[in-house]
């Protein structure tokens, strides 16, 4: 067959789409987010598409090989048989140079440049819509695939999601910046983080001015202070330092005072007490408060002393921003 100048643009075509898939395809999976990946893998079944990428993902090493053999066959021994027929049609030496300085032109721009520039624009839609080539590929060049693992066992090194307090402050920021998030819920975001680094100390009423009464007392010698003191929980002491018999609501005080039982001992009506170590983070603190259980703490310190009381209002108050240090 005579050598023919549409068979040579046709191998151009073939050469430039091959390696533009492939350099696209490429650059979507070094782009594409593997928290958005995981998020749809989880809403869909098995076998689709979500699935499969979240899989390639993971074992991106062996993905970027596959994709490189391609990638290579296309522009290497493309490129070769390209020059070798290029040769035949064009007879001139001056043409020939034009020819491959044109080729390299193209390759360049529309084999790399671009698709890589839409690879990253548009990376989930073109990794997913690549799954079922890349899986034909993969089982395509196992054989090959495990020989190259063997000699560079980093290829078959996983990919893990992950990520860390420091890169969700700063997704959580960026996503405000854009309008993702609104300012508020990134701000409780990081509210949220600056429990990790409060202790119990740091937000407890410490011991000097919590409220406190003796237990011997009963309520007609402390009617008044009750009265006039708004606090809500008390510190019910005994005889002896650092002796608690217990916490008492002044809701519950005021009842009793109401019904006329005023000659009733302090220790008679508090309630059991519940010790944490000043050293408790909040954030595992904030989870001793549920809807069972709801009252106040004792803080102690590491010699069991009494050194101050938390409810959980001094929690949620870090993330409600109403506390300052």
């Amino acid at each position: 067959m005579e050598p023919n100048v549409y068979v040579l643009i046709l191998l151009i075509i073939i050469i430039l789409v091959g390696s533009a898939c492939c350099s696209g395809v490429e650059a979507s999976f070094l782009a594409v987010n593997s928290i958005r990946i995981l998020e749809l893998a989880s809403k869909q079944k098995p076998r689709n598409s979500a699935n499969q990428l979240l899989k390639l993902r993971k074992h991106l090493g062996r993905t970027l090989t596959v994709i490189t053999i391609t990638n290579n066959g296309f522009n290497i021994i493309g490129s070769l048989i390209l020059g070798v027929y290029g040769a035949l049609v064009i007879n001139t030496n001056f043409g020939l140079t034009f020819f491959s300085i044109s080729f390299y032109v193209l390759v360049l721009l529309f084999g790399e440049v671009l698709p890589k520039a839409l690879g990253t624009r548009f990376s989930l839609q073109i990794a997913l819509l690549s799954v079922p080539i890349l899986i034909i590929l993969n089982n395509l060049m196992r054989p090959f695939l495990i020989l190259i693992e063997q000699i560079f066992p980093v290829i078959t090194a996983e990919s893990e999601i992950s990520t860390d307090e420091e890169e969700i402050r700063q997704m959580a920021k960026i996503g405000s910046q854009k309008g993702f998030i609104e300012a508020d819920e990134a701000a409780m975001i990081f509210k949220v983080f600056q429990l990790n680094d409060l202790k119990a100390k740091d937000l407890m009423i410490p011991r000097v001015s919590a409220p406190c009464l003796d237990g011997s007392s009963n309520l007609e010698e402390i009617s008044t202070l009750i009265i006039s003191d708004t606090s809500p929980w008390w510190v019910v002491l005994g005889d002896k330092v650092d002796k608690i018999q217990g916490l008492v609501k002044r809701e519950k005080l005021l009842t009793q005072i109401i019904k006329g039982k005023k000659k009733k001992l302090l220790s008679e009506l508090c309630d059991p007490v519940e010790y944490i170590p000043e050293m408790i983070r909040a954030d595992q603190l904030l989870t001793r408060f549920d809807k069972d259980n709801k009252g106040v703490k004792v803080v102690v310190d590491e010699f069991g002393g009494f050194v101050g009381i938390i409810g959980a209002e001094a929690v949620l108050s870090v993330l409600a921003g109403w506390w300052k240090k």
